[in-house]
């Protein structure tokens, strides 16, 4: 069948990712093909075109690694799906496109009251939330936790699952437009990044530990949160935000400054300060496939609020929505309407 994709042909700038139209051959036995309805954005969607993330394919490859939407064909051996299920799903890229075919392994049935668009805005960022949260963070009850980028998808995801156990969320968010997005999302409370970070976090601490941070910016922000971190506290790490292209194309000088600069943790003072830094890319986990069944199960198990939508696209207008995304001033999910 005939569908149409959104391409990179080569990476390094926005101009590099084309709108155009490609054959899809029909489901292997195991899959099913999906007209996709929905499909949302992520860092790693902004990295990969820019060429500056390490799990891109090699050559030309389509973005994107979620979506919702139909299930429209079968391969022979799919028992448990049939044609005109709705379902979302994740996919290692290739989710930037009108149809698609998948494995049933990585696709899951809509919940019956959600949208398309939640749907899409679901899986990635709840699932990075809960794996850093849950298997490396090892969250307790009653303990204090700050959120880097709270406002965004897996901050307000994040959040969501840390009270479940009845924890203290610190927000750290950009500017002050979002603070009614914190206080809406039941965050105890926030600092707004600036060059009194440390200051404002300890004042907010006021004596209390600070037991786990979720970090996704880098630099000294990064640095900061490890060391307000009380013994035995983790700082778990997901991104380098501060990588992000703030231009339409990469920049080599502004990505060494960065680099060059980037937060640097003496093991021996981790062992005598007993705190623990740890790190993980999720594009792991597609290979892992019981793991990521595992997590999932466990992540339907908490009953989450579908994501935050804060902005939507149509398929037309994809560039214009990753450029928004890359700006980073946004709220929730970034979603893309496919009709």
């Amino acid at each position: 069948m005939q569908r149409e994709v959104y391409r990179v042909l080569k990476t390094g700038s926005l101009s590099g990712l084309i709108r155009r139209e490609e054959q899809l051959s029909p489901p292997n036995d195991e899959e099913v093909t999906v007209q996709v309805r929905a499909i949302g954005l992520n860092f790693a969607d902004v990295f990969s075109i820019f060429g500056l993330y390490s799990a891109t394919p090699k050559g030309t490859f389509i973005p994107g690694l979620e979506y919702a939407g139909e299930v429209i064909a079968i391969g022979k051996n799919v028992k448990d799906y049939k044609v005109n299920d709705k379902i979302y799903g994740t996919t290692r890229f290739g989710a930037y496109a009108t149809h698609l075919n998948i494995h049933t392994d990585y696709i899951y049935p809509l919940p019956k009251n959600w949208t398309f668009a939640e749907g899409a805005a679901f899986s990635v960022q709840a699932l990075t939330a809960y794996y850093a949260l849950v298997p490396l963070g090892n969250i307790q009850k009653d303990q204090t936790i700050l959120i880097h980028s709270a406002a965004g998808g897996v901050g307000l995801l994040a959040n969501q699952i840390a009270k479940k156990w009845n924890a203290y969320t610190i927000a750290l968010i950009g500017n002050e437009s979002k603070i009614p997005v914190i206080k809406n999302a039941g965050y105890d409370d926030y600092i707004i990044r600036s060059s009194s970070f440390k200051k404002d976090l300890i004042q907010i601490l006021d004596g209390k530990s600070l037991n786990l941070v979720l970090e996704c910016t880098g630099g000294r922000y990064f640095q900061d949160s490890y060391d307000a971190l009380s013994p035995m506290g983790r700082l778990i790490t997901y991104g380098s935000a501060v990588f992000t292209p703030s231009s339409s194309r990469r920049n080599w000088f502004r990505i060494a400054y960065h680099y060059l600069n980037r937060p640097k943790i003496d093991p021996l003072a981790m062992i005598s300060d007993n705190k623990s830094v740890m790190g993980f890319n999720l594009i792991w986990l597609w290979n892992e496939i019981a793991t990521l069944k595992k997590h999932f199960h466990a992540l339907g198990e908490l009953n989450l609020s579908p994501q935050v939508i804060g902005d939507t696209f149509s398929f037309e207008n994809m560039t214009d929505a990753v450029e928004k995304f890359q700006k980073g001033n946004t709220i929730g999910k970034i979603i893309i309407h496919v009709s």
